[in-house]
């Protein structure tokens, strides 16, 4: 079941249109990704799905309700974590309910409640200078869920993660995912890693940008360590390479 649709969205900025026609659909608890070339115009959608921006022509639809033009719908998770230094991680994280009018208490109680299931216990008074880059993109990730429990737009959440750490972090991502249900559209450059967590590949691709292409990971999650060893992830790969060179 469609949770969010976008259908025939372009936008424009000073004359020069930079999506046309993009049309995708995110299902009830998917992992979604959008991957293309740097400038393609996936934040420009994001900003437009997100109710930043609103689109030259075209709907986007959440529950069967439009959303063109209205912020706050879904939540939005961009590629820094930007937590606020001042605050400790507690507070951090419970700052979008706070946002909603509940009591400072309350938002901290309900924001306590989770962060064992995200892997955070021990950081709450800690402030964000204090807890490793794998550590702050899981309090960035679990602000991200108490704004909207719904869905969910990351524009490329693990960048800025080293090699290591990143791979530690997917293992983990895919891990709470799998408990949260969390409808999930992310950006990324990273073909191994769009291979890896998502459901389904949507390539954006052109000049201005389109979806020209989808893709759906037919393997079970969470994945094998090893999955990116076999043959078929390597089929994947060579699939979007060969796409994305061609513009396709």
């Amino acid at each position: 079941m469609s949770i969010l649709e976008v259908n025939g969205v372009s936008k424009s900025f000073e004359d020069e249109k930079i999506i046309t026609d993009v049309s995708l659909k995110l299902n009830e608890g998917e992992i979604v990704a959008l991957l293309g070339m740097s400038g393609s115009g996936k934040t420009t959608l994001f900003n437009a799905v997100a109710g930043l921006t609103t689109p030259d022509s075209g709907e986007i639809m959440l529950n069967g309700e439009s959303i063109v033009g209205v912020p706050g719908k879904v939540s939005y998770m961009l590629q820094k974590d930007l937590l606020l230094p001042y605050k400790n991680i507690l507070d951090n994280v419970a700052l979008p309910l706070v946002i909603r009018g509940e009591k400072k208490n309350d938002a901290r109680k309900k924001a306590a409640e989770l962060f064992s299931q995200f892997g955070l216990e021990g950081t709450e008074h800690k402030y964000p200078f204090q807890i490793s880059g794998g550590m702050k993109q899981r309090a960035a990730l679990l602000r991200t869920y108490l704004f909207s429990e719904k869905v969910a737009l990351l524009d490329e959440p693990f960048s800025a993660l080293d090699m290591l750490t990143k791979a530690s972090v997917h293992e983990w991502y895919l891990d709470i995912m799998d408990k949260i249900r969390l409808s999930t559209l992310y950006i990324t450059h990273d073909i191994d890693e769009a291979i890896l967590l998502s459901d389904r590949i949507y390539l954006l691709t052109g000049k201005p940008a389109s979806i020209t292409k989808e893709i759906v990971i037919d393997e079970k999650k969470p994945r094998n360590k090893d999955f990116r060893l076999t043959e078929k992830f390597l089929d994947y790969k060579r699939e979007i390479i060969s796409c994305l060179d061609a513009q396709c």
